[in-house]
């Protein structure tokens, strides 16, 4: 296939949408099962860069004597979103991303049409951004065909050490480990298209696109990090990225002082927090991930409100009466969301800025079924210390800290303020799996969002 010409995202996304249809074989790239801005973000940056220009050579490490390979010439890489169309619905911080980039949704290409068309593992290859073990369904069929990585969550092992690219390392958002890779090439190419000159509307067609793709780049960045104040999570990759977006996107204004980068986050913070359109079972699955331990299932929500609230979204629509009744209601539609899943564990993580002080802020809920009864006390045990565990009171659900009801009552539960609040899912989420029996090398579970009831 010969090279793409310059194109905007938009553009770009409508040529890949096709060749899904019409070229084989394929090269996709898929963020991980959660589908959040940082894997969408990573995955489009990563695809259209990768498609449009040459990949520089990366710089051998360690002294490496081996040769490094030629600069790799452009190919058409697919961006993949993990998720039905459907659940794109759910992502209200999506909005102002697409417009700020020139995109609209039906220009994405999701599990839908990917699993319409493709017929032959073979045919396929693979990058994997924001996650880094291809899983589930989609491991099963497609993990032997895994030709790159680039994640910043902890390395799993499973993908070789010798494919194309390879990058797995601590960043507060995989976006900006994407920039880091990419940028070479990006900005050679940008070079290169000024001083040929030629087109004047043309070399400002292309400032334009490259903005628009820096901002949605940015977007994730300073969402995963708070626009760079989040202690112990800004990295030094971070910064550097947001300096060279912000720069894309300054050289394409007439007035670049009127940039504003504070405005901007705001805009996509407030966008990302406002769920409260969407129904209990919705908000729980918006930025859901599971994993298979020993057997049983743990599943683990994210969720940009408190536990009051989504309490009270749970009660919506019910005859609950009292404090008690209130309490049951919430756990039984916890319950219902586990069976859907067949979960043995779940649990709810908060992160929200609390009015008026401003001061970011992380609660958790754990609920398990007698199966996970032991796991669920481990995990107090091991996790209380590291994650700074206070008993919380939720007024909605009886006001009662610690566990709601003895045990006897109902499932295990238990719900926290989470004082250690640098540490997310990324973090909590390992602390469970150990609890529930199994070493590090546990691999997530691409969930595919429909519900399945237990056997």
């Amino acid at each position: 296939m010969p090279p793409l010409p310059r194109l905007s995202l938009r553009a770009f996304l409508s040529h890949a949408k096709t060749s899904l249809q019409t070229s084989r074989p394929l090269t996709l790239v898929i963020g991980n099962e959660s589908a959040d801005l940082d894997s969408l973000a990573s995955a489009l940056l990563y695809a259209y860069i990768r498609s449009l220009f040459p990949l520089p050579s990366p710089t051998p490490k360690n002294n490496n004597p081996q040769p490094a390979p030629p600069t790799r010439p452009p190919q058409l890489h697919i961006p993949l979103l993990a998720i039905p169309r459907a659940d794109i619905a759910l992502r209200p911080e999506f909005q102002p991303l697409f417009r700020h980039a020139g995109i609209q949704a039906e220009g994405l290409v999701t599990l839908d049409e990917l699993l319409d068309v493709v017929d032959d593992e073979e045919d396929t290859e693979w990058v994997l951004v924001d996650h880094n073990a291809l899983q589930g369904a989609l491991g099963e069929r497609f993990a032997h065909r895994v030709r790159g990585v680039v994640d910043h969550h902890e390395d799993e092992g499973v993908v070789p050490t010798d494919v194309e690219t390879r990058v797995v390392e601590k960043c507060g958002s995989c976006t900006s480990l994407v920039v880091r890779t990419v940028r070479d090439g990006w900005e050679e190419a940008a070079a290169a298209a000024e001083e040929e000159g030629g087109d004047d509307a043309l070399v400002e067609d292309a400032r334009a696109w490259d903005a628009q793709v820096a901002k949605m780049a940015l977007a994730s960045i300073l969402i995963d990090t708070a626009n760079l104040t989040a202690e112990g999570k800004v990295e030094l990759a971070d910064r550097d990225a947001v300096a060279f977006l912000e720069a894309k996107i300054t050289s394409s204004l007439k007035d670049p002082e009127g940039w504003d980068r504070g405005a901007f986050y705001r805009e996509i913070e407030a966008a990302k927090t406002d769920i409260g359109g969407l129904g209990f079972q919705d908000i729980l699955r918006k930025d859901y991930k599971q994993w298979t331990e020993t057997g049983l299932e743990l599943g683990i929500s994210s969720v940009v409100k408190p536990i009051e609230f989504v309490a009270r979204k749970a009660l919506e629509g019910t005859t609950a009466n009292g404090e008690n009744d209130a309490e049951t209601e919430f756990v039984t539609r916890v319950g219902d969301f586990m069976a859907e899943r067949n979960l043995t564990v779940f649990a709810l993580m908060t992160a929200f800025t609390a009015s008026p002080e401003g001061r970011f802020q992380r609660e958790l809920y754990v609920q398990a079924l007698s199966a996970g009864h032991a796991a669920a006390n481990r995990f107090t045990e091991e996790a209380t210390a590291e994650l700074g565990l206070e008993d919380l009171a939720v007024e909605v659900l009886e006001g009662r800290p610690g566990a709601m009801r003895p045990e006897s009552e109902g499932p295990w539960r238990k719900v926290w303020r989470q004082g250690e609040v640098g540490k997310s899912r990324k973090q909590v989420a390992p602390l469970l799996r150990r609890a529930m029996g199994k070493e590090a090398g546990c691999h997530a579970f691409i969930y595919d969002s429909t519900p399945r009831k237990p056997d």
